[in-house]
């Protein structure tokens, strides 16, 4: 059996696998990228995160004319929506091809080898490559890291048909409006697409178990979330769980646990995601998933079998396309001796809904459950010359101090540009930062950046001497 050797074989081009492959060329070793999809990128730039911001992006410049506006605006232009779609749709595959160029100058810059085909296990070294052409070959490597993502989940009874009844990659292929959605879910995907949608003069309505839509969020952020979408015309049935979901005609029903019938032209079912292992052959590797599908790593992202690695969305949570890339550079480095240490700063998380969430470090909820003394700061947008030039009303940001180091501890950001304001706050709690920083520093005038300082000073206000 012929064998080629690496130091280095990476699985699936991804954020995460990119990273990894890049970053042990880096430090001369031979690294070798598999992808199995006849592009680069993975999901993050081909059917997720990239597609799907590029499409928000359209809608946030329609809802900018203001939501009442543009549902009016759609509705008395029939075809208007569809044509908007069909242009957006454009414009997110223009910038998907821009960004595969990109990242194969990348990789070819750094010396890493393009592997096209299917990997599979044949031993713990060795990867069973099932070439595009019919060929098979077997490669071998010191090091094997595993960065092959995860799908949208779909159970058996879902009625998926990529035409009425969709799910996150599906719903990006769409080329015309449907006249009415129905989301089932009210997590990240769920909330994006809903308020991706409405602005666009589409009738939606969600539908989700939950009591409060994105539930890791502290209540006044995703209450304030839940405001602007009711303003934007969606209809919220929380609290409802779904019973079944079945194609009638061209149209689409679902029915709740309280035999509420809900009917619409089109549905986007958003329950959670899947991990990628099914090809793989994890057991030639000595590899095992749990009850739920996974294998577990250590702090380092190792498995059990100490050479093989996994990042990502393979690994869990929080499945970030921005921590899968950090995830892929420390394992290279660690994999191969070189001191490499994790940012001592949270992760920084955002919600690209309209308008965007975003957070870094501790929630109320989690300070509440531990008992630390902490007081929260906010500030308004609207309070702002700059919310005002932008017609932001309702954006907010919210500081978490603790009462006796003044040190911060979570930064909640909802409006324009929360996923990258969230990130002052977030540099600040790497370095063990107080809110007296920020209220003695000096912001540019007008700038949204101005919140930290009055929400530092709202903080200080309540900590008087303490």
């Amino acid at each position: 059996m012929a064998n080629d050797r690496y130091d280095l074989l990476v699985v699936g081009s991804g954020p995460g696998g990119q990273q990894a492959a890049i970053q042990a060329a880096k430090i001369d070793k031979r690294v070798g990228l598999i992808e199995r999809k006849p592009y680069l990128g993975g999901v993050s730039l081909q059917t997720g995160t990239i597609p799907s911001k590029a499409l928000r992006e359209a809608a946030f410049l329609a809802s900018r004319f203001s939501t009442q506006g543009m549902r009016e605006a759609f509705s008395r232009r029939p075809g208007m929506g569809s044509d908007f779609l069909s242009d957006a749709v454009q414009k997110k595959d223009t910038v998907v091809e821009k960004s595969e160029s990109i990242l194969l100058g990348q990789l070819l810059a750094a010396g890493v080898t393009i592997i096209p085909g299917e990997a599979g296990f044949h031993d713990p070294h060795t990867l069973r490559i099932a070439g595009t052409s019919g060929k098979t070959e077997y490669l071998s490597a010191d090091v094997i890291v595993l960065a092959t993502g995860s799908r949208p989940r779909r159970p058996e009874d879902v009625p998926f048909d990529k035409d009425r009844v969709l799910d996150s990659t599906s719903i990006l292929r769409m080329r015309r409006l449907p006249a009415s959605l129905l989301v089932v879910g009210g997590g990240v995907i769920a909330c994006e697409f809903a308020t991706i949608f409405a602005p666009l003069g589409v009738s939606v309505t969600v539908v989700d178990s939950h009591d409060q839509l994105l539930a890791h969020l502290d209540e006044d952020i995703a209450g304030n979330l839940m405001e602007h979408m009711l303003d934007m015309g969606i209809t919220l049935h929380l609290g409802s769980r779904v019973k079944s979901i079945r194609r009638q005609g061209e149209r689409v029903q679902l029915l709740t646990d309280a035999d509420a019938l809900h009917e619409a032209d089109a549905l986007l079912y958003a329950m959670g995601r899947q991990p990628n292992y099914d090809r793989l052959n994890l057991d030639r590797a000595g590899l095992v998933a749990d009850d739920h599908g996974w294998v577990r790593v250590d702090e380092h992202f190792r498995t059990p079998v100490q050479h093989i690695y996994i990042i990502g969305d393979l690994a869990g949570r929080p499945s970030l396309a921005s921590t899968a890339m950090e995830q892929g550079r420390l394992v290279a480095n660690i994999a191969f001796g070189k001191k490499s240490a994790p940012s001592p700063a949270p992760l920084p998380m955002a919600i690209y809904t309209i308008p965007e969430l975003s957070h870094a470090g501790e929630t109320e909820k989690q300070l509440l459950e531990r008992g630390t003394q902490y007081v929260a700061g906010r500030a308004s947008y609207a309070a702002t010359a700059r919310g005002q030039i932008i017609g932001d009303y309702r954006g907010m940001l919210k500081l978490l101090a603790e009462r006796t180091t003044r040190r911060l501890l979570g930064v909640h950001i909802i409006g324009e540009g929360a996923s990258e304001l969230v990130h002052v706050g977030q540099m600040l709690m790497g370095c063990n930062g107080t809110v007296d920083m920020l209220a003695a520093n000096v912001f540019n005038y007008p700038t949204l950046a101005e919140c930290y300082k009055a929400a530092a000073l709202d903080c200080i206000d309540q900590l008087g001497d303490a």
